[in-house]
């Protein structure tokens, strides 16, 4: 089936915002960028639509079944029976939403137990649950640090961690990326420096999947008198003897201060946490305006996600799954004679030289049944684009066998495999 070709966008203003002075005037370059991309492109690579998943590693798209290798749906808990059969259960019981904000009328007793739950399974005292796993970085690190404080940012943290950085008006230090030497000279410099400081990285970063190594960061932060806050958000569920993600894999779990995450990745719902020993978290609270200011996750969504719990932790054997599939694409890719980074992880990226390769290269992924997402620049690691996969342990290794050759098709037609 051919793909459908977009409608060409022409360059220049479009409606009274575009005109000079209106609201979208100053995208005027971004709309240039975007058309020559469409027009180079028989897709929309940031609109591509999954008209229905047909498993956790199956979908359609443009009308044929379709693997998902670029979904994060590390366990295929998206398809959780249990899962829907809670939230199916709980929206008859309770509807559907809850109206309002947490810290007015949106706390229902799931959304306690829900806590409750992260507590224990992470062997804290504390937990927060956000709406979504973006807002949990919002409202942990502005309800953390201040104008008066110092953050210390991995030069490759997610845009969600940048965000809350600009919402709490601390001064942001950015140390080179998984470089906890770099990160303990400028904390060294800023020593006389009053005002709280706050680091902060990510257990696997989401462009790359780089695992941090945490315990060395921890070891750096203690002796420098700083907090840490580690974003589990793409190592949850999958890294750890029990799953919890980086930290737990250097055995350093209680050095650590913060941990952040998401639900919308291992457990295939949608909502954040933050789980702590710090006795003063109940003043996030009071001071998180993406914790205050957001309708709560609606009663299903609890369910699902609490039921999506249960089975993480009653099902370890998905974790070596992963892990074993995480190996075999990222060899395979390898093998093939493909960039990828050095250590295999649920996230493989395969760099590419520029942009017009990255475009055809993933058109002819698509075309030969592979979905994978496209990373363009400013948004990718030394500006190069990346095509980004995530392994599932719903995978079978038939399905990454089919992948791994439609990379080196695929590759070779359009010359990031040489001859």
């Amino acid at each position: 089936m051919s793909a459908p070709k977009p409608t060409p966008q022409e360059p220049g203003a479009k409606g009274p915002g575009s005109a000079p002075g209106g609201v979208f005037a100053k995208y005027a370059h971004l709309r240039d960028t975007r058309s020559q991309m469409l027009h180079a492109s028989p897709r929309d690579p940031f609109n591509v639509v999954i008209e229905k998943p047909l498993s956790a590693s199956e979908g359609v798209i443009e009308g044929r079944p379709t693997l998902l290798f670029g979904t994060n749906n590390y366990l295929g808990m998206s398809q959780s029976t249990p899962a829907r059969e809670k939230a199916q259960a709980v929206a008859r019981s309770m509807g559907v939403g809850t109206t309002g904000s947490r810290i007015a009328n949106g706390t229902f007793s799931l959304h306690a137990q829900l806590e409750q739950r992260l507590a224990k399974l992470f062997g804290r005292k504390h937990a927060m649950v956000f709406s979504t796993g973006y807002q949990a970085n919002l409202g942990t690190i502005s309800a953390l640090v201040n104008k008066d404080d110092i953050l210390f940012l991995d030069a490759d943290c997610h845009a969600s961690i940048y965000d809350g950085a600009k919402l709490s008006g601390a001064r942001v230090i950015r140390f080179r990326h998984n470089d906890p030497a770099d990160l303990e000279k400028r904390l060294k410099r800023s020593a006389h420096e009053s005002g709280a400081r706050l680091v902060v990285i990510e257990g696997i970063y989401s462009m790359t999947g780089n695992v941090a190594p945490v315990k060395r960061f921890a070891e750096v932060c203690k002796a420098n008198g700083a907090a840490l806050m580690v974003d589990e958000a793409h190592s949850f569920g999958v890294l750890g003897e029990n799953g919890r993600g980086a930290a737990e894999l250097d055995g350093c779990e209680g050095e650590v201060d913060f941990i952040v995450g998401t639900f919308s990745k291992s457990l295939g719902t949608v909502g954040g946490y933050c789980v702590t020993d710090h006795d003063d978290i109940d003043l996030m609270r009071l001071v998180s305006r993406p914790y205050m200011f957001t309708a709560s996750l609606p009663p299903e969504i609890v369910a699902a996600t609490l039921a999506t719990i249960d089975d993480v932790e009653a099902k370890p054997e998905l974790r070596a799954q992963l892990r074993a599939n995480a190996a075999q694409l990222h060899g395979g890719l390898r093998a093939a004679g493909l960039k990828t980074g050095e250590h295999p992880s649920p996230v493989v990226a395969v760099t590419l030289d520029d942009i017009p390769q990255a475009l055809a290269f993933w058109n002819g992924l698509l075309e030969a049944g592979v979905y994978v997402n496209l990373s363009l620049p400013p948004a990718t690691p030394d500006n190069f684009p990346l095509l980004r996969c995530s392994v599932s342990a719903a995978h079978t290794p038939a399905q990454i066998e089919k992948a791994i050759a439609a990379f080196a098709q695929v590759g070779k037609a359009v010359g990031a495999i040489k001859a």
